[in-house]
């Protein structure tokens, strides 16, 4: 599996944030890097960090010959650091993530799940305590419904490409994807502006106007 250059996933998910991230993929020109389209957390970890495992999703309106092959083949080859991304077009026809594929996906060291779609069993994830990111829950089951077409290919959510491998982050804020040929400088940026702006903090609490703090460091 690919390795950061500098900086572990821990280290990524205790020091950095959605925001930082994405001042760092602007000022690299890449102003288009984060997920808006709604995505929340649902099971009381707002913070999720890992490599992307894609999945891509179709709807169904006919019995599934093969049902629940792709998924299941998707999280049992899931690794350690890996976020199950299923990019499912943001459709809620069924809930097509739920406790059963986040007790397989945690076994296989996966890191969370981000879903361009509908959970549920959202009380037992929580009980879990298994990140999980989604637009929304439903109470069907996937059979029949929806289901996996593709895996390990690029997908794309709310517009944003999302290649197997990329670095993903998200939290409260928002969802922001690092591409790989930019993540070490994209996190150095990041790690920086973090420094920064605890710097340009503490002078504002004690007392120096946001204006003059701006103009001496440089970082809003």
């Amino acid at each position: 599996m690919k390795q950061t250059t500098h900086f572990e996933l821990d280290e990524i998910h205790d020091k950095l944030y959605s925001a930082v991230i994405s001042d760092a993929l602007d000022s690299l020109g890449l102003r288009h890097q984060a997920i808006q389209g709604g995505l929340k957390p649902f099971t009381g970890v707002g913070k999720l960090v890992g490599r992307c495992k894609n999945t891509l999703w179709a709807d169904l309106y006919h019995e599934d010959p093969d049902p629940y092959a792709l998924e299941l083949k998707a999280v049992d080859s899931c690794k350690p650091g890996e976020v199950l991304i299923a990019a499912a077009a943001g459709s809620l026809r069924s809930g097509i993530w739920g406790e059963l594929l986040s007790t397989a996906a945690l076994n296989s060291g996966c890191r969370g799940a981000i879903v361009d779609g509908a959970v549920r069993d959202v009380s037992k994830m929580r009980e879990m305590k298994f990140p999980v990111f989604a637009l929304g829950t439903c109470v069907y089951d996937s059979l029949h419904r929806q289901r996996v077409v593709d895996l390990d290919v690029p997908v794309e959510i709310d517009g944003i490409r999302i290649a197997p491998e990329d670095l993903i982050f998200a939290d409260e804020d928002g969802i922001v994807v690092i591409p790989a040929g930019v993540e070490a400088e994209v996190l150095n940026r990041a790690m920086q502006k973090v420094t920064a702006e605890n710097i340009t903090r503490d002078a504002i609490k004690n007392g120096m106007k946001a204006l003059d703090a701006y103009k001496k460091y440089g970082v809003l």
